[in-house]
């Protein structure tokens, strides 16, 4: 899959998960800019496996390991690998 593909794909989930986020800026820090915490990452991280069909590890579910969805879209982008 394509990079674009997963960053679309990605951007439907993050408005699923996260209704209010009108514009998306893949690469701004999702705590700072978003107010994405623990807990919506998780069910952000949840939603994106059921639409990408790939699953993450219980060490991938730290907000820490994430600064922006940008990261997210690597690590799904290595998965499908």
């Amino acid at each position: 899959m394509e990079k674009e593909q997963i960053v679309t794909k990605l951007t439907e989930v993050i408005h699923d998960v996260l209704p209010e986020l009108d514009e998306v800026d893949m690469h701004a820090n999702m705590v700072n800019e978003y107010g994405v915490n623990s807990v919506s990452l998780i069910r952000l991280l949840v939603a994106a496996e059921s639409k990408f069909d790939i699953s993450f590890t219980d060490y991938e579910l730290a907000l820490s390991d994430y600064d922006s969805f940008s990261d997210i879209a690597a690590v799904i982008a290595e998965k499908l690998a």
